[in-house]
C-alpha cells in the first residue's frame, strides 16, 4: 500500500476527521475539530506526510528510520516528515498517526474532547 493510501485511510476512521485543501491541489490536510495533526503530499516526486510528535520522540525517531526526517516547512521540534521508502513500517506509519491525532485532541476543550470520547466509544 503507498504511503498516501495508508495514511488516509488510517486517519479517516479516527473521529471527526476532515480534509481540506487549503494550499491547492498536492497538498491534502487533515484535520481534527479544525486543527492540523496531518498534512500529505509530495515532495520532489516523493510520496511524504508531516506528523505531530512529542519533541523527544521526533529525535528518536528520526535517529532510528532513515525515512524519517524532520517536519518539512513546519516546526522542527514538534513536526516530522515521514518519507515513501521499501523498508517502510506500516504498522508504525499508522501508530504516529494515531499518535499526531491524539496529541491535537488533548490540546482540544473539554467539550470537543468529550464528544471525541463519546464517539470512538461507539466504534
Amino acid at each position: 500500500m503507498t504511503l498516501h493510501n495508508l495514511a488516509s485511510q488510517t486517519a479517516l476512521k479516527l473521529p471527526e476527521v476532515t480534509i481540506t485543501q487549503p494550499f491547492g491541489d498536492g497538498c491534502d490536510v487533515f484535520k481534527v475539530m479544525d486543527k492540523v495533526f496531518m498534512l500529505s503530499f509530495h515532495l520532489k516526486g516523493q510520496a511524504a506526510i508531516n506528523l505531530k510528535v512529542i519533541p523527544d520522540d521526533g529525535a528518536m525517531l528520526r535517529d532510528i528510520y532513515p525515512y524519517i526526517r524532520a517536519g518539512w516547512h513546519m516546526n522542527k521540534q514538534h513536526w516530522i516528515t515521514v518519507y515513501e521508502d521499501e523498508n517502510l513500517d506500516e504498522s508504525l506509519v499508522q501508530d504516529l498517526i494515531r499518535n499526531s491525532y491524539e496529541l491535537v485532541v488533548s490540546k482540544l476543550n473539554k467539550v470537543q474532547r468529550q464528544r471525541i470520547t463519546l464517539l470512538k466509544s461507539a466504534i
